[in-house]
């Protein structure tokens, strides 16, 4: 099992992927693990509370999951 700051590094890592490009967080995640050579089946262990939030944002967008209420202020 992952450890906090492992989980940490790697979601820096995919911040840093998705500030310097053009990916969502979903395919930042495809690019950090052909880039590390991580096997792309590790890395939802990776996944912290935060990233999981954003990448539940970017498939409801893609329309991979249902979209669900959001609050607008």
């Amino acid at each position: 099992m992952a450890t906090k700051d492992e989980m940490r590094e790697f979601a820096k890592a995919i911040e840093k992927i998705v500030a310097e490009t053009e990916y969502n967080h979903i395919e930042a995640i495809v690019e950090y693990c052909n880039q590390t050579g991580l096997e792309l089946e590790l890395a939802p262990s990776l996944i912290n509370t935060n990233l999981k939030a954003k990448i539940e944002s970017d498939a409801q967008d893609l329309n991979l999951l249902p979209k669900t209420a959001r609050l607008q202020f």
